[in-house]
């Protein structure tokens, strides 16, 4: 990490741990859900796109990030819209689409946005509600059981909750904190020949856990092979992704990773679970990579072992504690990072 990337990441974790503590020392929500201090509030600043009247969400001129919002995670959700926040250029541009467990014991939607809107009062977001019954019946053990959780799998059902008018949207997990402008990750460009797949950050192509060949027919079997793609198939994180909307419905993505879950369910061929493989099998190798920057992945550890995890070289953009350990949380894994 260059000299500049470091100052701006100690920046952010240092402006976060404050925003933190302040928030533990407020007084507990009545629903019991934990307050935070208000943040600042941030102003676009010159050259940023005027807003189009009367359109809301719909704006053209808007960045859509797309996170989940729970009571357990909560924490790391607030710090990383924080940082989100103050590192854009501009932070009036962006729209965050939350998508939270309804029913069973998960707080209402009116706390959680309550919770949102106090700590970021001019923020521009949306919450979804999602039911838990939706993938229920789908879920496979994972290596982690917080990977099991229901609310993991919203990231399928983007295409189906947010608005129509909605072109794209980033979708980052909670465990991540931005130290640099998100709309740099936003204008990333889709080659046009690539017509049928969402953008998405990738890590370096690696073999993880170990697979079992089906047998008899696999559901989409052309998705499945490497016969007619133009890259070989190759492993990629989905918690830091740029989704095209638009081309995820023409192609039926939720559908076809629910297939490979059903798969999963019955004959078990990945030891991963049925959040992470389903994505790899449907769309293998066509991925379009964005800079490893943009998802410094793997610094909460290695999931089954909880050792820690190289770091991918050059100057970081979006830290992502994947792994058990959190940066919210009691440290797993110390980043041999300057910040």
């Amino acid at each position: 990490m260059g000299a500049s990337a470091a100052a701006r990441a100690a920046l952010v974790l240092a402006a976060a741990a404050f925003f933190l503590v302040a928030a533990s020392r407020s007084a507990a929500a009545a629903a019991g859900l934990p307050r935070f201090a208000e943040a600042p509030e941030y102003r676009n600043g010159d050259g940023c796109p005027a807003r189009v009247a009367g359109a809301g969400v719909c704006d053209p001129s808007l960045v859509h990030i797309s996170m989940t919002l729970d009571a357990h995670y909560l924490r790391g959700s607030m710090a990383a819209i924080y940082s989100l926040l103050k590192h854009a250029s501009c932070p009036e541009s962006l729209f965050f689409h939350f998508v939270a467990a309804e029913g069973g014991s998960a707080p209402p939607v009116a706390e959680l946005r309550a919770a949102v809107a106090a700590s970021f009062p001019s923020l521009r977001f949306e919450i979804y509600p999602f039911r838990a019954d939706a993938v229920a019946g789908l879920i496979s053990a994972s290596v982690r059981a917080a990977l099991e959780a229901p609310l993991n799998y919203a990231r399928n059902f983007l295409a189906d909750l947010l608005p129509r008018c909605v072109p794209r949207t980033i979708y980052l997990d909670s465990d991540v904190l931005a130290v640099d402008d998100v709309r740099r990750l936003w204008e990333t460009r889709l080659p046009a020949a690539r017509r049928w797949w969402p953008r998405q950050s990738t890590a370096t192509p690696t073999s993880r856990g170990t697979s079992r060949r089906p047998s008899g027919p696999t559901p989409n079997s052309a998705t499945a092979s490497s016969n007619g793609r133009r890259r070989a198939p190759c492993y990629f994180n989905t918690g830091v992704m740029v989704i095209d909307l638009r081309r995820w419905r023409l192609g039926n993505y939720r559908r076809r990773i629910e297939l490979w879950m059903e798969m999963q369910k019955e004959k078990r061929i990945y030891e991963l679970g049925s959040l992470l493989p389903p994505f790899l099998l449907v769309f293998a190798g066509e991925v379009e990579a964005v800079d490893h920057r943009w998802n410094q992945h793997g610094l909460g550890g290695d999931n089954v072992l909880g050792s820690c995890r190289p770091l991918h070289k050059g100057p970081v953009s979006l830290m992502h504690w994947s792994g058990k350990g959190k940066a919210m949380g009691p440290p797993r894994c110390r980043p041999a990072l300057p910040a």
